[in-house]
């Protein structure tokens, strides 16, 4: 992966802003006197939000920058002056981009569509003005409202392609050569296993000009839930896919049982995979004759739509695309909202590690808040009226 520029796991920092200090001035002007309290209060801290943008597909950008700092409201001033709302960080991600804890492992928030924003660290509000303050009986209150405190998490970012087919099997099945032959898609094709080391997307063009998105991740092999081959990496890739096209090649001893081990691979994984449309393509079928494939047809898993295909030659690739948008236009077949589950702590410390993301991105900054500032209960309220 060193001469690769896909990343889809990063962890980073982020820290939103404070609200600034209420201002406890009195008013001293010529010909005014006892002026009374006029302090203006504190602006509202920066947000940290993540927003969705298509034409990233990668979060390699995020690699390089991994402390996301929103900056802080400025204080209020005479004159009912308020300060300024400082501005917000915004994080601009792939779609399909899902947030974890990186210290609980709880599910946070996903960012799929292009444009959206998700508010993932609220700024603190600013504190009140001492005029707030004023009553019959305090008619020079010399106290304000301290900002509200910054919030502050370490995140783990996810990117989840999201695809309308995604094709599963295992290394050397022809997952890339398919890919290439029915798209504009060039990954890279050999003859050894474990080729593709990083998730590729192609548009496949179909009829009247329509199309659909084909996504080709790296191989399974059996033990791949558990971590073995490439592991979980690009497994979590197939959870957004709207349908699964399995390829197993037809020099298989048993297509039956790969098709079997495959599936228990995106069971133990998620067992919600099971839901997905599925689809089989028997690949490499240019070395079958007609006679060959009626004595492998009955032993083909039953339920699913199947096909023999060859993407050197071109055998069945037009039939595999009418069934594949067939397939893919059912009532049936609707991507739902996907229920992320949150991530066991001892394996999310194994997956950092994996990933090179378990250094320490705490940020240390100065604490400048003014020591006689009064600690005050804020009350829930809409942030919309501040």
């Amino acid at each position: 992966m060193a001469e690769s520029n896909f990343v889809d796991y990063v962890k980073i920092y982020c820290r939103s802003g404070k609200g600034g200090r209420g201002s406890t001035h009195m008013r001293r002007e010529k010909y005014t006197p006892n002026g009374g309290p006029d302090g203006g209060d504190g602006g509202r801290g920066g947000h940290v939000i993540l927003r969705g943008n298509r034409n990233y597909w990668t979060l390699l950008h995020l690699r390089y920058d991994r402390h996301a700092m929103a900056g802080h409201g400025e204080s209020g001033s005479k004159n009912r002056s308020f300060g300024k709302d400082s501005a917000d960080k915004i994080i601009e991600v792939p779609c399909g981009t899902v947030v974890y804890n990186a210290e609980t492992g709880e599910y946070v928030c996903d960012v799929t569509e292009h444009g959206q924003e998700v508010i993932l660290l609220k700024g603190g509000r600013g504190g009140l003005g001492n005029w707030h303050f004023k009553t019959a009986t305090r008619q020079a209150p010399r106290f304000a409202q301290p900002g509200e405190p910054m919030q502050e998490m370490t995140v783990i970012l996810e990117l989840k392609l999201l695809a309308d087919v995604g094709l599963v099997g295992f290394p050397n099945a022809g997952k890339s050569t398919l890919l290439s032959a029915i798209s504009a898609a060039k990954p890279k094709i050999a003859d050894y296993p474990f080729t593709t080391l990083e998730p590729n997307l192609g548009i496949v063009s179909y009829r009247d000009g329509q199309s659909f998105v084909m996504a080709d991740i790296p191989g399974i092999i059996e033990g791949a839930s558990e971590g073995k081959g490439l592991g979980l990496r690009f497994l979590r890739h197939i959870e957004r896919n709207s349908l699964l096209l399995f390829m197993i090649p037809a020099d298989s001893d048993d297509i039956r049982k790969d098709y079997e081990v495959l599936l228990n691979e995106l069971k133990t994984f998620n067992p919600e995979m099971l839901d997905k449309q599925r689809v089989l393509a028997v690949t490499k079928s240019d070395m079958l004759d007609q006679e060959l494939m009626d004595e492998i047809e009955p032993t083909l898993p039953e339920g699913i739509p199947h096909v023999f295909i060859s993407s050197v030659s071109g055998l069945g690739i037009s039939v595999l695309k009418d069934i594949l948008w067939t397939e893919l236009n059912k009532e049936s077949n609707k991507i739902e909202a996907i229920v992320h589950r949150p991530k066991d702590v001892s394996r999310l410390q194994q997956e950092l590690k994996d990933m090179g993301e378990d250094e320490e991105l705490d940020y240390e900054y100065e604490d400048d808040s003014d020591e006689d500032d009064l600690d005050y209960e804020y009350e829930e309220e809409d942030w919309e009226d501040k």
